[in-house]
C-alpha cells in the first residue's frame, strides 16, 4: 500500500509508503491521502493527524514519470479519463480538513513535498533536509496555491527566491522564514511530532476544529482563487509545449 494508516490514541499518523520512487506521488497515492484525509475528518476518535514519509525522503512531489505519460496519452488524443486528477483530489482534501495537521518532515521534499506544508498547521522537519519548488525549472506554474500562500507565510522575497530561481532551502531557513516551526535529528523528528500533537489531542475537539476553522477563515477563499489561476496558467504553459513530456 502507497500510504501508511496507524493510530496513537487520538493521534492519526499517515505515512507516504514509496521509497522507492522517493515518496513521489502518482495518482493512487493522491486519492489514498485525499480519501485517509477524509476519513479522519469524520472520525470521532481522531483529533490530529500527522504526516510523514518513509525512508529518507519526505517526497519527492509528483510522479514525472506517471504525469508526462499522462501527458503525452492526452496529447496523442488518447481517453484518459480520471487520470492524472488525483492532485486535485488531494488539494481538495487538504483544504476542507477540520483537525489539526502536522507535519514530521523526515528528510527532503521537491515539489509537492514543499509546498504541502503550507497546508499543515504544524511542521517539524528534520536537520539535514532540503526544499525545492523546481516550477521554473520545469517550464510549468506552482501548484496548491503555493503562489499566495508561501510568499504569505515566508515573504514576498524569500517566496519569490524560491518560486522564481528554484533555489534549494535547507532546514534552518525554512524555519527562520516561519514555513517550519523547528528542526530535529532526524530520527527524532517523528516522535517530536506525535509528541505535540498528543499534546494538541488532548484537548477537546469540538474547541480544536473551532480554532483551526477561525485561523483558516481569512485565507480560504484566496486560496482557492489561487489555485483556480494556477491550474490556468499550468494548463496553458502545457498547450505551449511546455513542461514534462
Amino acid at each position: 500500500m502507497p500510504l501508511g494508516i496507524t493510530d496513537e490514541g487520538a493521534v492519526r499518523l499517515l505515512t507516504f509508503r514509496r521509497p522507492e520512487r522517493a515518496n513521489a506521488f502518482d495518482d493512487a497515492l493522491y486519492r489514498d491521502l485525499a480519501a485517509a484525509l477524509d476519513a479522519a475528518a469524520g472520525d470521532g476518535s481522531v483529533s490530529a493527524v500527522v504526516l510523514t514519509g518513509e525512508g529518507r525522503t519526505f517526497s519527492a512531489g509528483t510522479d514525472l514519470e506517471e504525469m508526462a505519460a499522462i501527458a503525452r496519452a492526452h496529447a496523442a488524443g488518447e481517453e484518459v479519463g480520471e487520470a492524472g486528477k488525483g492532485f486535485g483530489v488531494l488539494m481538495d482534501a487538504l483544504i476542507a480538513f477540520p483537525k489539526p495537521l502536522l507535519a514530521a518532515v523526515n528528510g527532503s521534499g521537491v515539489g509537492l513535498g514543499l509546498t504541502l506544508l503550507a497546508h499543515c498547521d504544524l511542521v517539524l522537519v528534520a536537520d539535514g533536509a532540503r526544499f525545492q519548488a523546481p516550477f521554473t525549472t520545469m517550464g510549468v506554474a506552482p501548484e496548491a496555491a503555493s503562489s499566495y500562500l508561501l510568499p504569505l507565510l515566508m515573504g514576498a522575497q524569500r517566496a519569490a527566491l524560491v518560486l522564481l530561481a528554484g533555489r534549494w532551502i535547507p532546514a534552518a531557513e525554512l524555519v527562520a522564514s516561519g514555513l517550519a516551526l523547528s528542526a530535529h535529528p532526524a530520527d527524532e523528528v517523528l516522535a517530536a511530532t506525535l509528541e505535540l500533537a498528543r499534546e494538541i489531542a488532548g484537548k477537546p475537539l469540538a474547541s480544536l476544529v473551532a480554532t483551526k476553522r477561525l485561523i483558516a477563515a481569512g485565507r480560504r477563499e484566496a486560496v482557492l482563487r489561487a489555485r483556480e489561476r494556477e491550474d490556468a496558467a499550468f494548463d496553458e504553459l502545457l498547450a505551449r509545449g511546455l513542461g514534462p513530456a
